[in-house]
C-alpha cells in the first residue's frame, strides 16, 4: 500500500461517528460563523452617510438586507468548509471545525449552503429590487469563484476579499436607492484593503520561517510587498476620507462645530493605532482588533459621534 493510500486510510479511520440530531443545528450555526456577521454592519454605512438611517422603513429594510448578505455569507462557509473537509481534517485548528470534525455531514453542508445561496438573492429580488438581489448574486458567484481557484491567484485574492467588504457598503444604498458618493466609494475600498493586506501581512510575519503556512499563499507574497500594499491603502482611505469631508458640495452647514471635518482627525486616528497592529504582525482578524484594542474602540466611537453629527448637522 502506497503512502497516500496509508494517509487516506487513515484519515478515513480517523472519521467520527455520524453526529446525533440535537448537534446538527449547534454545528450549522458553528459553520455559518456568527462571530463574522459584524462585518455585515456595513450595510448601513451609505444610508448612515446620507442621513437616511433612521426612518421606519429604512431600518426595517437594511435589517432585511443584513439577514440576507448573512444568508449569502453562510452559504459561502458552507460550501467552502464542505469542500476542505479532508484538508480541514489534517490542519490543527481547522480540524475543530463542524464540517470537519463530523458533527455537521458534507452532504448537508453543501445542501444547506446550497439552499442559502439559491434563495437568498430570490428574497432579494422579490422584496428589495433587482439591483440587490444582482449585487447578492455577484457576491456569491465571486465567493465561490475564490474557494474554489481565486484564492490561489497573487493579487487577485486580495482584490475579491477587498470587493466583498465594498458589496456590503453598496448593498444599503442600492436597497434604499442612495447615489453612491465616489468618495464614499474610494475611501471603503481602499480601507478594506488596508485591513485584508494588514492582515495577510501580519499572517506572513507570523509563519516566518515555519515549516508551513496557513495559507499557500503566503509562501509566494514576500512581507514587504504585503507591507508596501496596506501602507498605499491606508493613504488613499485618510486621502480620499479627507477629500469628502473638506467638500462642502455649495451646502451651508449651520452646526455648532465643523464636525465633517473634525471627524478626520478621529478618522486618521484610527488608521494610524490599527497600523501599530499591522507593523507588529499581530493584526489578524478586524472585528477582534477592533474590539480588543480599548483605544482603538474609543476612537472608533469619537469617530461614529462625530460622523453622526455631522450627518444630523447639529
Amino acid at each position: 500500500m502506497t503512502e497516500t493510500a496509508v494517509l487516506r486510510q487513515r484519515t478515513h479511520d480517523e472519521r467520527p461517528a455520524p453526529p446525533h440530531k440535537g448537534a446538527l443545528l449547534a454545528g450549522l450555526l458553528r459553520t455559518a460563523r456568527p462571530k463574522q456577521w459584524v462585518k455585515n454592519v456595513l450595510v448601513v454605512a451609505a444610508p448612515a452617510a446620507a442621513g437616511e438611517l433612521f426612518s421606519r422603513h429604512a431600518l426595517l429594510r437594511l435589517a432585511l438586507v443584513f439577514c440576507l448578505f448573512t444568508a449569502c455569507a453562510a452559504a459561502v462557509y458552507l460550501v467552502n468548509d464542505a469542500r476542505d473537509a479532508d484538508a480541514d481534517r489534517a490542519h490543527p485548528t481547522k480540524r475543530h471545525r463542524p464540517v470537519a470534525a463530523g458533527q455537521v455531514p458534507v452532504p448537508l453542508a453543501y445542501a444547506v449552503g446550497g439552499c442559502l445561496g439559491v434563495l437568498a438573492p430570490a428574497a432579494a429580488a422579490w422584496s428589495c429590487g433587482p439591483a440587490v438581489a444582482t449585487l447578492l448574486a455577484a457576491y456569491l458567484a465571486m465567493q465561490l469563484a475564490y474557494c474554489i481557484s481565486l484564492k490561489h491567484v497573487l493579487v487577485v485574492d486580495l482584490a475579491v476579499i477587498t470587493t466583498g467588504f465594498l458589496m456590503r457598503a453598496m448593498v444599503g444604498g442600492l436597497a434604499l436607492g442612495i447615489p453612491l458618493s465616489r468618495w464614499f466609494l474610494i475611501t471603503t475600498g481602499f480601507g478594506a484593503l488596508f485591513m485584508v493586506s494588514a492582515k495577510r501581512y501580519s499572517e506572513a510575519v507570523q509563519m516566518a520561517g515555519k515549516a508551513g503556512a496557513t495559507r499557500a499563499l503566503l509562501t509566494e507574497y514576500t512581507t514587504g510587498y504585503l507591507r508596501f500594499v496596506w501602507q498605499l491603502a491606508a493613504g488613499v482611505a485618510v486621502l480620499g476620507y479627507c477629500l469628502w469631508a473638506m467638500e462642502e458640495g455649495g451646502v451651508p452647514h449651520t452646526s455648532v462645530l465643523p464636525w465633517r471635518q473634525l471627524s478626520m482627525v478621529a478618522f486618521i486616528l484610527a488608521i494610524l493605532r490599527y497600523a501599530v497592529f499591522a507593523d507588529r504582525g499581530t493584526a489578524g482578524e478586524p472585528e477582534d482588533v477592533v474590539l480588543g484594542d480599548r483605544a482603538l474602540a474609543l476612537i472608533g466611537i469619537a469617530w461614529v459621534a462625530m460622523y453622526g453629527l455631522a450627518v444630523a448637522n447639529w
